[in-house]
């Protein structure tokens, strides 16, 4: 392993580094792309100008008037000819109800008119017009258009295209990279300088996971010193793939290597890679790399890979031509392609690595894989350190407590633990957060909300044997998880819950703790049918979890004498398409493995009615103490049902 990297050393040796194919820095840019212009850009924009005012005025709603004489009129009004009429001042527009045209003029036949009153006239038109039954309008005259509005709808649709054009190019330009794709094509990974103090992260900043830790000193020693390695031909792999559960801190771990190093950090998610334009994905990729290489020395980090990395060839893609795969084959040429990219390190996170494609995991691409496991008890008192630094703690918060009492909990999920608490503290206006608040919260988290729900006299009783039942044979059962809390508070879809977690641990679970797990799981019915000889809809989630543990038990785990040691059922990650044999099986043979699903989970369940009948007394004392407190915790559990707690035993060795 190499040596820790001296965090004194000043970060600007950008010089040690030489890109292939890419120009040094001192070169002089390329020059700006030109506008639009030319003799050709303002012939199309005049031909767009006079094509619009044309068109503007064939499809005008308001076609023009016919003007006639006074006299010419009154004739039409007489002969019965005029339909309806509109009047301003001395003006009159109308309709004829057939086309005319007077005499003796160069005007065309039209059935819209307009003449002007003359001012002595005094031939009382309003009587001539209502005996015509001519219909006389109330709203205005028509106007002619103005000119400013002939304007607007002549040549304002062209102007504001053209307008919209010169602004996205100039946009384009602005962007410097995008060719005929305008924007799309540069890259949207955010890049983090080194100085930034405020989002620079360290391994300080990580804790629990030690061992993906030092995985990753040697590249962040060779981003310092990387005459150390290059003296001695040795060159740092190029790609680094971080695997782990959700929420583990593959993407913290990577910032902090970048931080650590001093280098420019670019972060970008898999997913904005793709879009609907065929082509973007790959020029995202070539723009995202020579932005590095131009930084170089620069940490790529490309979160949830699988997005883009999932084998090829597993599908039908539309037309021969698929988006992630091109995005992906590019990935590939820019990682181990003809052009070099020293100083440039890939970090990828992934939660599904059976998924990628195996050309990303050869040597020359991802050469190192880094799984970051869930931490263990120590590792989680150091993560709660980290996140309860800006917290005010009581003097009864005990850490320790709080890491035996979360196993299987993820760094992600106890700074929600730390956050939980805190909010709890402040709804109770405590000046400190309290040991009381941190509990609650990890109740609230693992066991849900309580429900303000009332339960009659009988379904409260019921629930007390249900939730007495599961805990006495977690109680009886060597080896088994430590009951921790009883309630028959209503919380989430349970009207009540028993709450078990080991007090190491566990890496490996032997048959003998399997088949404890589905004695307890099973004890809540077996309590109902002892006492009321009969059964509820209560225990759905209790059969569920039985059964799938019985299951694997039988098909993947070799824990069947008829089966023997032969993995029928495929895992829980493994994909048909990727792995057509995994889990193959006859048909015989899966239903032999029902046949043991169902005799383990008889056999359970009677040794659950055996062990509760032997001890009845135990039962009644714990549901008594139930219907008067409705929660125990792990001390009073265990006096009330007058057993000692089995000191901690090491857990199982890992298979």
């Amino acid at each position: 392993m190499a040596d820790q990297p001296d965090r004194t050393q000043a970060p600007g040796h950008h010089h040690r580094f030489r890109v292939e194919g890419v120009p040094e820095r001192k070169d002089s840019p390329k020059p700006p792309a030109r506008m639009p212009g030319g003799r050709r850009f303002w012939l199309v924009l005049l031909a767009l100008l006079v094509a619009n005012y044309v068109i503007a005025g064939l499809v005008s709603n308001n076609p023009s008037r016919e003007s006639v004489p006074y006299s010419y009129f009154r004739q039409q009004v007489e002969a019965g000819n005029v339909s309806e009429v509109t009047s301003t001042g001395d003006t009159i527009q109308g309709t004829f109800k057939k086309a005319a045209r007077p005499p003796d003029t160069t005007a065309k036949a039209s059935t819209r008119f307009q003449t002007e009153r003359p001012a002595f006239a005094d031939d009382s038109l309003l009587g001539l017009l209502e005996q015509q039954n001519v219909v006389i309008n109330a709203h205005p005259i028509e106007t002619s258009t103005p000119l400013w509005e002939q304007i607007l709808l002549g040549f304002g649709p062209t102007l504001l295209i053209v307008g919209l054009f010169v602004l996205i190019f100039r946009r384009a330009q602005r962007a410097g990279v995008g060719g005929g794709l305008g924007g799309f094509g540069r890259s949207r990974a955010q890049l983090y300088q080194p100085d930034e103090a405020a989002k620079r992260v360290t391994f300080d900043d990580v804790a629990g996971i030690d061992e993906a830790e030092d995985e990753l000193v040697e590249v962040v020693d060779f981003l310092r010193n990387p005459e150390r390695y290059t003296r001695l031909g040795a060159t740092v792999p190029k790609g680094v793939l971080l695997t782990g559960l959700p929420g583990t801190g593959k993407t913290l771990l990577a910032r902090a290597v970048a931080g650590e190093a001093g280098v420019p950090f670019f972060s970008i998610s898999a997913s904005e890679f793709i879009e609907a334009i065929v082509g973007v994905g790959a020029s995202r990729v070539r723009d995202m790399f020579a932005q590095a290489k131009s930084a170089a020395p620069a940490i790529i980090f490309i979160d949830e890979l699988d997005a883009i990395g999932r084998a090829r060839g597993g599908s039908a893609t539309l037309g021969g031509h698929d988006e992630r795969e091109q995005t992906l084959n590019q990935i590939l040429t820019e990682m181990d392609g003809f052009s070099g990219t020293e100083g440039v390190i890939v970090i990828s996170s992934t939660n599904r690595p059976e998924v990628l494609d195996q050309a990303l995991l050869r040597p020359g691409r991802f050469d190192r894989r880094v799984t970051v496991n869930p931490p263990d008890q120590t590792g989680r008192r150091m993560i709660l350190e980290v996140h309860t630094r800006g917290v005010p703690l009581a003097d009864d918060v005990e850490l320790d407590a709080l890491a035996s009492s979360t196993p299987g909990m993820v760094g992600a999920d106890l700074r929600n633990l730390v956050n939980e608490a805190a909010l709890t503290a402040a709804r109770r206006t405590h000046e400190k957060v309290q040991m009381a608040d941190f509990t609650d919260s990890l109740e609230r988290i693992v066991l849900g909300a309580e429900r303000r729900i009332v339960l009659s006299r009988e379904e409260r009783e019921r629930t007390a044997y249900h939730e007495s039942g599961h805990a006495l044979l977690g109680m009886l059962h060597p080896g088994a998880d430590p009951v921790r809390k009883i309630s028959i508070i209503p919380r989430g879809r349970a009207l009540g819950v028993t709450f078990q977690s080991p007090a190491t641990d566990r890496y490996g679970y032997t048959a003998d703790y399997l088949r404890g797990r589905l004695i307890g799981a099973l004890g809540g019915r077996a309590a109902e049918q002892l006492v009321y000889d009969d059964m509820t809809t209560g225990a759905e989630s209790d059969l569920e979890q039985a059964t799938r543990i019985a299951r694997q038990m039988a098909g993947r785990w070799g824990m069947s004498e008829r089966i023997g040691p032969v993995s029928v059922l495929p895992g829980p990650n493994d994909e048909p398409t990727l792995f057509p044999g995994a889990g193959s099986a006859s048909e015989r043979t899966r239903e032999l493995v029902d046949e043991e699903v169902r005799r383990i989970l008889e056999e359970c369940e009677r040794a659950a009615l055996a062990q509760l009948e032997s001890h009845r007394d135990q039962l009644e004392s714990l549901t008594r103490a139930l219907l008067e407190h409705e929660t125990l915790d792990e001390v009073d559990a265990y006096r009330i049902a007058g057993i000692e707690r089995a000191p901690a035993s090491d857990p199982a060795p890992a298979a």
